[in-house]
């Protein structure tokens, strides 16, 4: 994946899945073990939704678009025959 994270995100990260598996699981991951499950996250699960908010963007996109184009076709000039 080509997701490029600082170093300060990246442990972050590590630090939140070991926190979430000590919370949730009652269990305690080694830095590396919490780096692996960083890594399927980005491959595996990461694309679903990066893929999801370009498709939120379309929409909006796609919504100020029809707008502009009505504000547009309001200045329309009848014409005389």
């Amino acid at each position: 994946m080509f997701i490029k994270l600082t170093k300060e995100q990246k442990d972050m990260m590590i630090g939140d899945i070991q926190s979430f598996f000590s919370q949730e699981r009652g269990e305690d991951i080694s830095e590396f073990a919490a780096e692996r499950v960083l890594d399927l996250v980005k491959e595996s699960l990461a694309p679903h939704f990066y893929n999801a908010a370009i498709l939120d963007a379309k929409h909006v996109i796609e919504q100020q678009f029809s707008s502009m184009e009505d504000e547009i076709l309001t200045l329309e000039r009848p014409i005389k025959r």
